[in-house]
């Protein structure tokens, strides 16, 4: 089955994306619970990549069919699910990265879609928030998904976020806050600190 990636976010309208998005249908992964657990001895290391046995998984499509089935566990452990079988995946990171930025929209009216290194298209809001870790002189931004996932955001992502909030503060000291989706989000407070 031939894969047809998203169009360039450029190209789509904020509404366009949300169709998208809504469109999608990513199994019921939170409903299986199987029996029977391994090991899959596959690795998604801190810059986004897959391994399994310590060789690249170099094919989109193989990384795209994992990450649909993969999920967070209560205890922190990441796991790829099927109505069958669990088998767990170290993660050094985040399991995911948000690689691009499409911004439409001014102040509480602003709404932030991001795409992932999986061509999944996210909208930030109250359900998928932008989470800041790390400190200050190192801050660590990631994006909330589902089934308990994140995607790191990438520098140059953080970077144009960072930007995009300093130009609608302007001149006013009100830290960074940035709207999506009717959410405000601070790229300024670091969680739990």
């Amino acid at each position: 089955m031939p894969y047809d990636p998203p169009p360039e976010l450029q190209d789509l309208s904020l509404a366009d994306i949300a169709g998208l998005v809504a469109a999608r249908k990513l199994p019921p992964v939170e409903q299986w619970n199987p029996a029977h657990q391994s090991d899959s001895h596959m690795r998604i290391a801190a810059d986004g990549r897959w391994y399994h046995q310590g060789g690249l998984i170099s094919r989109p499509a193989m990384v795209r069919l994992f990450a649909s089935v993969l999920r967070r566990e209560p205890d922190g452990r990441y796991a790829l699910v099927t109505p069958f079988e669990q088998q767990w995946i170290e993660v050094e990171d985040a399991p995911l990265l948000a690689v691009e930025l499409k911004s439409e929209g001014t102040g509480d009216q602003r709404r932030l879609a991001f795409r992932l290194n999986t061509d999944e298209l996210v909208v930030a809001g109250p359900e998928r928030p932008i989470i800041m870790r790390g400190d200050a002189e190192e801050p660590r931004p990631y994006l909330g998904l589902w089934r308990g996932l994140e995607a790191r955001i990438e520098r140059a992502v953080y970077y144009d976020l960072v930007e995009l909030a300093l130009e609608e503060a302007g001149d006013a000291d009100t830290g960074l806050p940035i709207w999506s989706d009717g959410a405000c989000f601070r790229l300024d407070r670091i969680e739990g600190a």
